[in-house]
């Protein structure tokens, strides 16, 4: 595609953006299901399947649900996916994808509206625990709606932005609004009364900020301290000797919520990162660091434990 002067979907920052600023493609697919009568996509079982990754019958990836693809399985990338249904397709080609078996289209792939439509479309097939669980109470919403503002536009997409920004300048600027975020992620966590971001709920504002904050020491921070990657260069602090209330956090996500710690593989968000990004990481080494992906409720690094004990 490159050599024809077309548009090449593998580039992050536009060659003739001389900023070096790396700006997130819009979701192109961006259907709803709906559970109302007449819906073009309705809440039904088993109708919808939502992708992570393709896997092979011999594959070695760890993780109870890695099965090779239920819906098509000749296909082996999620581009097929893609120009199935639409052979013109000129988009990235991202997950989560939200797939109807039935009429064999993508739904959505937007991530922060595809967990919305999760919330309560289904809750007729749900057990009744299930479905009366709330990620966006009415009396948090607006609290909510703000802090996602900025933990999107400055964290979840901020360390792509630091990342893959392709000049000095660039990556500076973005690199210190990340971290100035993380700070004002710190300081509200150190004010709620807990486990959760806003106490003892758990909400959306845990849901998005977790997918971050339990990459981050394994992915986006290990950049530098582990030069085999080079990869994001996120390291003005890690988390967990960095963000003492952060680190409190996400370790209880992980550790005592089953939604949040079975759901997280980090094989696969290590070997993702360092095996497919070729341009920052062209020979596709994957750094064996943190020792520990993440540490146990009661353990903390030995810096952390020294201060402490000072």
């Amino acid at each position: 595609m490159a050599a024809d002067g077309q548009k090449n979907i593998l580039n992050w920052v536009d060659p003739k953006d001389k900023s070096g600023e790396f700006k997130r493609q819009q979701s192109t697919f961006r259907d709803w299901i709906s559970s109302e009568e007449g819906a073009e996509f309705p809440a039904e079982k088993d109708r919808y399947h939502l992708w992570w990754r393709f896997a092979t019958e011999d594959g070695e990836a760890p993780g109870e649900n890695v099965t090779p693809d239920p819906v098509h399985p000749d296909f082996t990338h999620l581009r097929q996916i893609y120009f199935e249904n639409n052979k013109d397709y000129g988009g990235r080609f991202t997950v989560p994808t939200l797939y109807d078996k039935k009429q064999k289209r993508i739904v959505n792939n937007e991530s922060s509206e595809i967990i919305r439509m999760f919330y309560h479309c289904f809750d007729k097939l749900l057990p009744e625990k299930y479905a009366k669980l709330d990620l966006m109470p009415d009396d948090l919403k607006d609290s909510i709606e703000a802090t996602n503002e900025w933990t999107y536009n400055d964290i979840n997409n901020g360390v792509y932005k630091s990342g893959f920004a392709t000049t000095q300048e660039a990556y500076e600027k973005n690199v210190k609004t990340l971290f100035a975020a993380l700070d004002k992620a710190e300081a509200e966590l150190a004010k709620s009364p807990g486990p959760y971001y806003h106490g003892d709920r758990v909400t959306e504002a845990d849901v998005r900020l977790f997918t971050t904050i339990i990459r981050f020491d394994a992915v986006y921070e290990s950049g530098q301290r582990y030069l085999a990657a080079r990869h994001f260069k996120c390291n003005l602090r890690d988390i967990r000797s960095g963000y003492p209330n952060l680190h409190k956090w996400v370790r209880h996500c992980y550790w005592k919520n089953p939604a949040f710690g079975e759901t997280t593989e980090f094989t696969h968000i290590k070997n993702h990162y360092t095996k497919s990004h070729h341009q920052i990481n062209p020979l596709s080494i994957t750094p064996l660091g943190p020792d520990v992906n993440i540490l146990p409720l009661d353990q903390e690094v030995p810096a952390v434990k020294a201060a402490v004990g000072k």
